[in-house]
């Protein structure tokens, strides 16, 4: 009996070595594969491939900019209550309370239907903030249905409700946030938008 318990701790033992052994070169080989500067580059690639400036998308309404679409995943009455002008509505949410990531037909035909109709603009989704997931977990399921979609650097509290934040300085007393919100179950147009300064950057790295 204790020759079995013995062997049994023994065969345990060497299980766990080889399992770590194994878990640590698995660990190591994926991420330590590639070089420190080629985890860089592939970071900002797929940054600058994915983020959009809500800075550059303002600007952009102002001067007309009609190269991009909108659109507000959150739900039907949270939308009509207030959102981002031109944004349209693919809600990932029955209410404001209940999500509705399950609707995987109605969010993709409505992508999809988006997108043929519109091949040469960006579609760019945003939610309730920077780090809600939702815009994430709707990007995964339409990119595994082959449909590509970019996503706004804020939210819909962070556009609405925080302005300055993402904003430069010396734009927070020549704009107006009321600017560039509407409500109803329309994506409204931009009125009245005057520029007073351009951005103090020019060029590919400018505002």
């Amino acid at each position: 009996m204790r020759l079995k318990l013995r062997s049994a701790l023994v065969f345990l033992l060497i299980a766990a070595v080889i399992g770590g052994i194994s878990g640590a070169f698995t660990t190591n080989y994926l991420l330590d594969d590639k070089s420190q500067e080629e985890l860089i580059a592939e970071f900002y690639a797929v940054e600058t491939s994915v983020s959009v400036s809500p800075h550059h998308i303002r600007k952009g309404m102002a001067k007309g900019d009609n190269s991009f679409i909108l659109v507000d995943l959150r739900s039907e009455e949270e939308y009509i209550e207030e959102h981002i002008v031109t944004a349209v509505n693919i809600p990932a949410y029955k209410n404001k309370d209940h999500s509705d990531y399950g609707a995987v037909e109605r969010i993709v035909s409505s992508f999809k239907e988006l997108r043929e109709n519109n091949l040469d603009k960006d579609i760019i989704v945003y939610c309730y903030s920077g780090p809600c997931m939702t815009g994430r977990k709707v990007g995964k399921l339409l990119v595994d249905n082959e449909i590509y979609v970019k996503h706004l650097g804020i939210g819909w509290n962070e556009w609405r409700y925080h302005w300055t934040i993402w904003n430069h300085a010396h734009e927070w007393k020549q704009t107006d946030v009321l600017d560039y919100v509407a409500s109803g179950n329309e994506p409204g147009i931009i009125e009245g938008v005057k520029l007073k300064k351009g951005c103090p950057i020019e060029g590919g790295l400018g505002c």
